[in-house]
């Protein structure tokens, strides 16, 4: 009797760990045990930023890039970190997260800045973000944005028209493309161009047409394989006395005609997933 009664006390204990232990890997999990959906409006996030998922719709576009918690993950110039608020903690237990940010020895004076407001802003709250690598992305001297033929998944967000503007873009694909692990993705949201617009519209207004994307991809060594019109905007003509910075959230004209470029929202946006091909 006394053995059967010290047996079933073991046994109760060793349940009470066991329960004890899965309660405390769940609070280790913390933020990654959160879907994108709940991180997306978390309240990590600023009333601004939350606003504007009503124009990138993170969710639909992370679900489409195929984003899971344990692939490992680069952000390509995240800038302030609007996307690295919800794929950073999302991919922290189980994955791992590069930040191919601006470098320090960039030419353009506003980089650097930029750079280390991101680098304050994930040191800050290391819980919620977890161990980001962050690598600087200045070609043609800085290019190793994360371990060779290493990632799974590498996304950029409205940056394609900067590397235009630089004469860089080939340069720019061609580091993902490395970085990127045979069958890797790489997703590209950039504002649309009209399909007739030359690249005189290119480097200028900030809007990039489909074709001339693919096309770069392309000689980078990607394949398209999918296109969504998640971040479309019909309202939007694309054509603005200061380009795609005439509307939000830049408003480069101030207060004029501030509620007819409002009534348009953000850019008018291409959405497009690509492969680096298994070889």
């Amino acid at each position: 009797m006394q053995r059967k009664s010290a047996f079933i006390t073991s046994f109760l204990l060793g349940s009470a760990l066991f329960a004890c232990q899965i309660l405390a890997d769940e609070n280790h999990s913390g933020a990654t045990a959160l879907t994108l959906e709940e991180l997306a409006v978390g309240s990590h996030r600023s009333a601004t930023n939350i606003a504007r998922n009503e124009f990138r719709h993170p969710v639909e576009t992370l679900q489409f890039f195929g984003l899971r918690a344990d692939m490992t993950v680069i952000e390509i110039l995240p800038s302030t970190g609007w996307y690295t608020e919800i794929v950073a903690p999302f991919v922290r237990d189980h994955g791992k997260y590069y930040a191919a940010h601006f470098s320090p020895n960039a030419s353009a004076s506003y980089m650097p800045p930029n750079l280390q407001a991101f680098e304050e802003k994930i040191t800050a709250d290391p819980e919620l973000y977890g161990k980001i690598t962050v690598r600087h992305l200045n070609p043609p001297h800085e290019v190793a944005i994360a371990p060779a033929a290493s990632a799974d998944l590498a996304m950029t967000f409205r940056n394609v028209h900067n590397w235009i503007m630089a004469g860089q873009e080939h340069e720019f694909f061609a580091a993902f493309y490395a970085a990127l692990k045979p069958g890797g993705v790489l997703g590209v949201v950039e504002h649309r161009a009209k399909p007739d617009a030359g690249m005189d519209v290119m480097r200028t207004t900030g809007y990039v047409t489909e074709q001339y994307v693919i096309e770069v991809a392309t000689a980078a060594g990607f394949e398209l394989v999918d296109k969504s019109e998640i971040n479309a905007n019909p309202k939007d003509s694309t054509v603005h006395p200061e380009g795609v910075w005439t509307l939000a959230p830049n408003y480069r004209l101030g207060d004029v005609d501030r509620a007819k470029y409002a009534a348009i929202g953000e850019s008018d946006r291409m959405t497009l997933k690509f492969v680096k091909p298994a070889k």
